[in-house]
């Protein structure tokens, strides 16, 4: 049976507009809820212990430790660690903490960004929390999680050998809360072992919910340093990192690089020097040490070739990770850099005020709505399909760039390394004004004489897909697909436009219900089954298998119903032509009744078979009910 996303897409999108999943009002992760939690342990005089996360090997996950290392590990408070251990001591900086025996250099680094945004930071780290007074044990932290914010609890118990921290640490004994927020990630990943490998956009998103760039320092195309300087002076995290080597291993290069890691960008300047004016870009490395060893480095001669204000200001010789190179050294040695922030400002300099962003949650499920890429031409259709209407607003030149589209997938496994991405993109095409009347998904025959105008550059198995486009004014359709067809995955459509735009989905509901629960399901698939079945071209169709039986309303196990024979039929050859008994919006429009993306989905979940298909008895009692729909 399909799993039933279309139900937990519909309780989401309650919690939604209840105002559960807002920065002010996070769901609470795994239902623990941090203040009852908290006053418990204090009434009764006890240290919190987090049996969804606890003090043990499964906490910490297989492959990172020896066997024989893992059974020395001590799970220790803070406390048990150092003698005057407090939260936060002397205020929050990159240069608290460095990286442990863990690969989560793009998480760590994805931290050091965050500290230069206080507000950001407080948003993720609550700063009310401490080791001292009203202690018990327990901490909480907030994370973005794919459309909503949630509140993550933790006790403080934290592994240890040979009572020193084994991943991050900080360089204060004291300060405690980087090791803190690591723990809290990784139970939102699943375990220590599953922050292992990933991005610096990954962390950055869940620490902002916002918008999100990529550029690709080989596109010489690209305004990258136009970007990064924009980004420097608004609220943004900014993280790049290295190609990787010909083995997984961090290996330090001659220069001092390290291949397959990941930096902070922590400052973006232009400096005169010699009469030329030289653009300069500051890293920092997650390891809290080894740094660039190239021209600009700390110790460079070309520190000497600028003003002694400029090297005040800038040069600080020490050996904490953080170093200058110029933007032309970036692009050789680095692959790209990521931008992630509250509000797109950065993208042209402007203000927010003049973007505007629309949100779509949906979900691609095997059988109904997950057609594949546009190659196949018989179930692309299938896709969810979003309308968007641009105006010639705020547009200064026709070739301006006014759309940021992300196309983002959810997991569906618990734990992040069992997380496969499936390939994911999606094409824009042009809506002619004569076919803007169209209510509803446009078919089949529509992409067949239609070429995308705009596309994802190509289907990526990439937890997120964005592209920046230019759009002229007129109405358009966003189809987000898989690459191939039949696979089932939640996802996030956001889009970001500069010009006055409307967005809609592209399959609105013709019966009174937007969404149901499951009494009003119940009452649409069981009420009146024999209304409006009395026809003249009819058969009787004697159900003799007892599993079709419960699916009608009243408690007759056998009983004779009506079916109009010539509508039937017809629904049957076009699906035998196409597809073989799939439940899609195509045999439901044929049935006279409209319905979208979500109610398609409950369909399957009722109807189907794990292999998306249904059994011609299934098939028969779904055109029954809907033509009991259509009657009413």
């Amino acid at each position: 049976m399909p799993p039933p996303g279309a139900c937990r897409n519909i309780m989401a999108a309650r919690h939604k507009q209840n105002g559960h999943g807002t920065p002010t009002n996070p769901e609470k992760f795994l239902n623990q809820d941090f203040v009852s939690l908290k006053k418990f342990c204090l009434i009764n005089g006890l240290r919190y212990l987090d049996d969804l996360f606890p003090p043990d090997s499964n906490s910490i996950g297989q492959g990172i430790l020896k066997p024989a290392d893992l059974a020395r590990v001590e799970w220790l408070r803070p406390a048990q660690i150092a003698p005057n251990a407090d939260f936060v001591v002397d205020g929050f900086s990159r240069f608290d903490f460095g990286q442990g025996i863990l690969g989560n250099c793009w998480f760590l680094a994805s931290i050091g960004a965050l500290t230069f945004q206080k507000h950001i930071f407080q948003q993720v780290v609550p700063l009310d929390q401490t080791l001292k007074e009203d202690y018990c044990g327990i901490f909480h932290f907030r994370f973005w999680r794919f459309g909503r914010w949630v509140d993550v609890v933790i006790d403080d118990k934290l592994p240890t050998i040979n009572r020193s921290l084994i991943f991050v640490h900080s360089k204060d004994p004291n300060e405690f809360w980087p090791a803190l927020l690591e723990k809290a990630y990784a139970k939102v990943c699943g375990s220590y072992t599953d922050m292992n490998s990933g991005t610096p956009s990954e962390a950055m998103m869940d620490f902002t919910g916002g918008v999100h760039m990529c550029i690709q320092l080989s596109d010489s195309s690209a305004d990258a340093w136009g970007l990064m300087c924009r980004a420097g002076k608004s609220n943004t995290l900014m993280g790049c990192g290295t190609a990787q080597g010909e083995t997984p291993a961090n290996t330090i290069l001659p220069n001092g690089l390290v291949q397959g890691h990941a930096y902070t960008v922590t400052g973006v300047i232009e400096l005169l020097s010699q009469g030329k004016r030289v653009r300069l870009v500051r890293l920092w490395n997650p390891w809290g040490k080894g740094e660039w060893k190239g021209d600009w480095s700390d110790l460079s001669p070309m520190w000497s070739t600028v003003s002694s204000e400029d090297r005040h200001k800038c040069l600080s010789v020490a050996d904490d990770g953080e170093f200058w190179m110029t933007f032309e050294d970036l692009c050789k040695f680095y692959t790209d850099v990521d931008i992630c922030g509250l509000k797109p400002d950065f993208i042209d300099g402007k203000s927010s005020d003049q973007w505007k962003t629309c949100v779509y949650e949906g979900r691609w499920v095997a059988g109904t709505t997950a057609g594949g890429c546009i190659n196949n031409k018989d179930s692309f259709w299938t896709n969810p399909q979003y309308r968007i209407k641009v105006v010639a607003e705020n547009l200064q030149t026709d070739d301006e760039k006014n759309i940021l589209v992300s196309l983002m997938q959810k997991p569906d496994k618990r734990n992040r390394r069992l997380v496969q991405n499936l390939h994911i993109g999606f094409s824009i095409y042009s809506v002619n004004i004569s076919l803007c009347h169209i209510i509803g998904k446009f078919p089949a025959s529509f992409f067949g004489t239609q070429l995308p105008v705009a596309r994802s550059e190509k289907y990526m198995n990439a937890r997120e897909v964005i592209e920046f486009l230019t759009l002229k004014p007129g109405e358009y359709l966003i189809v987000p697909s898989t690459f191939k067809p039949n696979e089932t995955a939640s996802f996030i459509l956001t889009i970001h436009s500069k010009a006055k735009t409307s967005c809609y989905k592209s399959n609105q509901l013709t019966f009174q219900y937007e969404e149901v629960d499951a009494e009003q399901l119940q009452r649409i698939l069981n009420d009146n089954i024999l209304k409006g079945l009395d026809c003249k071209n009819s058969v009787k169709l004697k159900l003799k298998d007892s599993s079709v039986c419960p699916l009608l309303n009243g408690a007759v196990k056998y009983c004779v119903m009506m079916v109009e024979c010539c509508e039937l039929h017809e629904i049957l050859c076009r699906l035998i032509k196409g597809f073989i008994y799939n439940i899609n919006s195509y045999c439901v429009c044929l049935s006279g009744l409209r319905v979208g993306d979500d109610i398609l989905s409950l369909m399957a979940v009722r109807y189907g078979a794990s292999s998306g298909h249904m059994s011609v008895e299934s098939f028969i009692s779904l055109m029954i009910r809907l033509d009991c729909m259509k009657s009413k």
